[in-house]
This record gives structure tokens, sequence and C-alpha cells, in this order.
């Protein structure tokens, strides 16, 4: 693995009384693409909000122990300046009441950024990454929330590379995209990877196992398995558990 980039150390959450994360501990390696499986509700989004503290907008969510990225300590920095380094994508696109080219404009322009070539630039350059320049070129006036589902979706994914973020989170990218276009943009990651961490959250576990450099298997709020990704496939991984789980015993 390379350099720590972030790190948990002993992370638990609370909504309410209802435990989330338990006692959650590992590192995520610089520009590495971290893979994150585990059935539905184990807590994968909650690690998510977690690590750019978006869980803080949840009435009743608590959070102890300590997350860092380069070694610093996540609660110690301005949340907007924190935010501004992490791009999110979540399952469900949420598509702003703007154009397309707006859509992808709007952070930069936030950051300060006015010059209308510089903006096309990042406009261009993102909609590329997000498979989605090609289709919409020559609408880029047109409402993003005109656009069909898997599109919104990449458009949402292009938007979350408006700033070139340092951490790029991904909560089930690829739910509402079609598997060809999909294809594509795992294409795009792997390129990505060599300007940005990658945490892949996924409920196809074979997605975990064409990207993930390491894969970690989470069940009920725990950290049931980490490893590099062929051991977590192979036909022995550590705990029985991960093999019922990624040969669809349950899940």
């Amino acid at each position: 693995m390379t350099s720590p980039h972030i790190e948990f150390q002993n992370v638990s959450t609370r909504y309410g009384s209802k435990d989330i994360l338990k006692n959650v501990s590992f590192t995520v390696g610089r520009n590495e693409i971290f893979g994150i499986i585990g059935p539905a509700n184990s807590g994968k989004t909650t690690m998510l909000k977690s690590i750019n503290r978006t869980l803080e907008f949840i009435g009743g969510a608590t959070r102890t122990g300590t997350i860092t990225i380069n070694g610093e300590d996540t609660r110690q920095m301005d949340p907007n300046a924190l935010r501004r380094r992490i791009g999110m994508v979540f399952p469900l696109p949420v598509g702003l009441p703007m154009t397309v080219w707006e859509n992808v404009a709007y952070a930069p322009r936030r950051m300060g950024i006015n010059n209308k070539e510089e903006l096309n630039e990042i406009v261009e350059r993102c909609l590329r990454q997000s498979v989605l320049w090609d289709e919409v070129k020559d609408r880029l006036d047109l409402l993003g929330t005109r656009l069909s589902g898997g599109q919104q979706q990449r458009l949402t994914l292009a938007r979350a590379l408006s700033l070139s973020p340092e951490i790029l989170c991904l909560d089930e990218f690829s739910i509402a995209i079609d598997p060809v276009t999909t294809m594509r943009i795992e294409d795009v990651l792997k390129e990505l990877r060599k300007t940005m961490t990658i945490i892949l959250v996924t409920n196809l576990t074979q997605q975990a196992r064409r990207l993930a450099d390491r894969t970690m298997f989470f069940w009920r709020g725990e950290v049931i398995e980490l490893d590099k990704t062929d051991v977590i496939f192979s036909d022995k991984p550590a705990d029985k558990r991960t093999f019922d789980y990624v040969n669809g015993v349950f899940g």
C-alpha cells in the first residue's frame, strides 16, 4: 500500500440510540482505489458522510474516534474547506435546477473562477470524465433536471470532479447508469486514480473486483475483512463470511 491518505481510528457513530459504525479502524492509501462491499444498511454511506463531516447535518447523529486526512484530524479542519477537497457521489442523482453548464461550473464559480474560457475548459473536462460530453455538448443550456436519470447521475459525477478533489467518494454511483456506460466510467476512474484517492462503495461485488486495489468487507457496522482485492475474492479469504458474501450466499 502507498502512504496513508485517510485513516479511521476507533470510529463509532450513532443515530440517536442506534449504533451504526462500531469501533472502525482502517487506512486508505494515497492514489488507491479502495473498495467497500457489504449488504445494505451496514453503515457504508455513514462511513462516507463521516469523512467529509456531512454526518453533522443529520439530527441526533454522533461520532467518536478520529478520522485523519494526511495525518490531520478532520475535526480540526474548516468543514467547508474539507468538503471542497472531497468529491461525493451518492446513489440517486441530485441535479441543481440550473443548466448542464451551470451545474458543473457552479462550484468553480463559487471559488472565484470567473474566466469564461477557463470555466468552459473545466465543464468540458468534467463532462468528458463522466462520459457525458458527447451527449450534451450541443445542449449545455438545457436544464440538468431534464436529462435522463442516468445522465443526471453522470452530471452529478461531473459536478463532484469540478474542483479537482484529492479524494473522490462514490456510493453506488452506477445504480442508474447502463452497463456499457458504467464500464466506460470505470476506465476513467482508473485514470483518475493517478491524481486522486478513490473510495468505491458498491453492492456490485464484481465492480469492486475489477477496480479496487484493496477491498473491505463491511457488515453490521464492523470491518469483517480488509485485504488485497484478489485475496478477498479468492477461494480462501480469512473470514468465511467474506467468501459467502462475495459468492452470493447472503447479501
